[in-house]
């Protein structure tokens, strides 16, 4: 029966893993192959801990190579900083055991905490400086006189593992963030593409969904590749400004499209022309992706159909019954224009050689980033009080193997603990070492005690790791296969000398599965996590965003505002991921923020305009303050205020009193804004909670 049930459970972790790419084998060989150029360093250096080398190498090992140096560099400073924690607590509280213990768990509590309002890479670091004093301060109790030797024992193998996983990543057939960046952009530009040409065309709306949830969640990697390139070249960090202004745009042009096919343009003679050209455009870049490779004939088009936009209808022309409407669809057609445009420019920044820094001037965004600080004290105090509750156990029952289950509480509430769904990642981790456990012990406690030797080692480990690290690779699996790879390193613990000792084996090996239960039981009991709650912090951090664009009188760019929007989405994206329309909706909602907000930057640069009466610029003041109250005080259910008609009336008002350019612009300006809140009024209302 067990064994039926582990062949189950390794065929689904490995179900991914039918049809790997080049680019997955050559990251599974060069994995292994580091691993075991840092074992073998290991034993020339004679460390203690040879396996932590080695599993340092799959700890780290990203297809990436910056995303390979990022994590061992946060690695690193995060085992420093663990270490030099581990030496101070014990050093001060090492006589006592349940006062080192208590330092211990605060310790990794303030760890978690900062590690909960940083991203990763940053975040890994700061969870991993918790849990590594618990590793090596532990194993000291009762003898702190050897802190110090196991700390640097730990360093110089953890070392070890960073260098030959970052050597051989950038070395042996490197695949660069920076190629990555201009791959996955143009595969976003096509989905845009795409994604507009159903929009403008009334497309499926099931597919359109499904591009709208990819094109996000491509830029939430396109911002994770961009700090990965920094790392990997320094020649990049030149290029990180222009990536940050595009994935704006990119967002920018997704929320043009989304509200022009949410708002479909009646028949009339100044819409057609420009929605066809549109429509001919993106159909035409959807089915040539090569046309990529010279983008300056796509950018001349855009220019030229975003002028015609912009252009205000003749009287004479057919605008149908609503010359406002006309007028803003044209608007918001040439800011997807503008915005598709802005795109294409910004990848050929990134192809274009960097001849010296950017010198622009980046005044700082009138706004808040956010960090969900009340998210981040449940995720301290749990992972404090499950640590501390379980080494009182240890404590109290003397129990030798229980240090090993204090340690994997530690290491699981404390590293998954910002996770959206922590009981899901430690349950797939969970699934990953049991995996491990009959293999490891075949390799470790029957096969190399007969045969020992590297070679032999070599023989039995690398038909097991190399599927293991293709699965790493793949990211239906990487969860599984990361776990199974660290653990079945951890249980083999290879050595120079293998013996047979399944007692020591199967009691360890019991005390890290046990320890991994423990912390999936205090994720479900203790503080448990709702992802809602947290999504509703975002959400509400992001109509504070809007209020303060209506409110405060510095006011920030427009590329300021769009990154930091971005910055919201990519926050709420992994809380969402698995919450169907709901979160479909909260989404949309989200990407309409963006256009609310680029709209209200629109009449606060025309309030400033010596073109505008000063009647005008005042009211425009008093509906935006509306608009601050609307988004501050309603919550969901209530009835909608004043603000949205008197912006419809108003707007109406201004086109039937003045056929201005500017005021007309106003008038499309305060009609966006309503359809925006209209289209998602519970994202724009405040939350009971």
């Amino acid at each position: 029966m067990i064994w039926a049930r582990l062949k189950s459970y390794f065929e689904t972790s490995l179900a991914g893993l039918r049809q790997p790419t080049r680019s997955d084998w050559i990251f599974a060989l060069r994995t292994v192959s580091a691993g075991l150029i840092a074992l073998l360093a290991a034993y020339a250096l004679k460390l203690d801990h040879p396996q932590w080398a080695m599993m340092t190498v799959f700890i780290v090992a990203q297809p990436v190579a910056g995303m390979v140096l990022a994590k061992g560099f946060y690695r690193l400073l995060g085992t420093l900083a663990g270490g030099l924690a581990a030496i101070g607590i014990t050093s001060v509280f090492g006589t006592n055991p349940w006062l080192l213990v208590t330092a211990l768990s605060v310790w990794i509590g303030l760890c978690t905490l900062v590690s909960s309002l940083l991203r990763n890479p940053e975040a890994y670091g700061a969870a991993l400086a918790g849990y590594t004093a618990m590793i090596i301060g532990l194993p000291a109790f009762g003898q702190p006189h050897v802190v110090v030797d196991l700390a640097v024992a730990r360093c110089a193998e953890i070392v070890l593992g960073i260098v030959c996983a970052g050597l051989t990543s950038r070395l042996i057939l490197p695949k660069l963030a920076a190629d990555a960046i201009i791959s996955r952009l143009k595969r976003s530009i096509l989905d845009l593409a795409t994604y507009a040409g159903g929009a403008f065309s009334g497309g499926d709306p099931a597919t359109l969904a499904g591009l709208d949830r990819k094109l996000i969640t491509d830029a939430q990697m396109l911002a994770e590749m961009r700090a990965y390139a920094r790392l990997e070249a320094p020649s990049f960090a030149t290029r990180a400004h222009p990536v940050r202004l595009t994935i704006g745009q990119l967002l920018s042009a997704l929320s043009a499209a989304r509200a022009l096919h949410s708002h479909a343009a009646p028949k009339n003679a100044a819409l057609i022309p420009v929605r066809s050209e549109l429509q001919s455009l993106v159909s035409e870049l959807a089915a040539t992706p090569e046309a990529l490779d010279d983008t300056s004939p796509w950018v001349t088009r855009l220019d030229a159909i975003a002028g015609k936009a912009r252009q205000m209808p003749d009287a004479s022309t057919d605008q149908g019954d609503d010359r406002v409407g006309t007028i803003t669809r044209l608007t918001i057609a040439a800011d997807f224009a503008e915005a598709f445009k802005q795109v294409l420019r910004g990848l050929d920044a990134l192809r274009a050689p960097v001849t010296r820094p950017s010198r622009i001037n980046r005044q700082q965004p009138a706004l808040v980033v956010h960090r969900d600080y009340p998210g981040a004290s449940r995720n301290a105090i749990r992972a404090a009080l499950a640590t501390l509750a379980v080494a009182a156990f240890w404590l109290t029952t003397k129990w030798s193997d229980a240090a090993g289950t204090v340690i994997l509480v530690a290491v699981v509430s404390s590293l998954f603990a910002a996770r959206p769904d922590p009981v899901r990642v430690s349950w797939g981790f969970f699934r990953g070492t049991l995996l491990a456990l009959p293999f490891a012990f075949l390799v470790g406690q029957v096969a190399l005690p007969a045969l020992p030797g590297f070679g032999w080692f070599t023989l039995f480990v690398v038909p097991i790791l190399v599927p293991t690290a293709l699965g790493m690779a793949n990211p239906r699996t990487v969860g599984v296969a990361t776990a199974f790879a660290i653990n079945f390193l951890a249980f083999l613990s290879p050595h120079q000398a293998m013996t047979y000792a399944p007692g020591p084996f199967f009691a360890g090996s019991a005390s890290v599965l046990v320890g991994i239960l423990l912390a999936i039981g205090v994720f479900i009991v203790v503080l448990p996590a709702d992802p809602w709650l947290a999504a509703n912090r975002i959400v509400r951090a992001m109509r504070e965003d809007l209020a303060r664009l209506c409110l405060h009188e510095r006011v920030p760019r427009r590329s300021a505002f769009e990154s930091l929007a971005y910055d919201r989405i990519n926050q709420l994206m992994p809380l969402l991921q698995n919450t169907g329309r709901k979160g479909d909706a909260i989404l949309g909602g989200g990407v309409a923020a963006v256009t609310v907000g680029l709209e209200i930057l629109r009449l606060r640069a025309a309030q400033q305009s010596p073109a505008i009466p000063s009647e005008t610029a005042l009211s425009i003041d008093n509906f935006l303050r509306g608009l601050a109250r609307e988004l501050l005080f309603r919550a969901p259910g209530d009835p909608q205020t004043a603000t949205i008609t008197v912006a419809r009336q108003y707007a109406a008002g201004l086109s039937e009193r003045s056929s201005s350019a500017d005021m007309l612009q106003i008038a499309a300006s305060l009609r966006i804004i309503a359809a925006a809140i209209e289209d998602f009024p519970d994202f724009f209302a405040r939350d009971r909670g």
